[in-house]
């Protein structure tokens, strides 16, 4: 997938919206659903669900 270099910075700053097709393309190369990668809220950090303290240690 070919991104100016300034691109992914912008998009994780949520200071650049992408097109549909930049969305999807982004989708199909990571395999994921578009809503895995996008959303119109903030993702929660991915640390607050890994260390949530809900995971049973056996």
């Amino acid at each position: 997938m070919s991104l100016a270099s300034g691109v992914p910075g912008y998009l994780e700053r949520g200071e650049y919206n992408p097109s549909l097709d930049l969305a999807l393309r982004a989708a199909e190369h990571f395999d994921l659903p578009v809503e895995a990668i996008f959303s119109r809220r903030p993702f929660a950090p991915m640390s607050a669900q890994l260390y949530s303290g809900s995971s049973q240690r056996t």
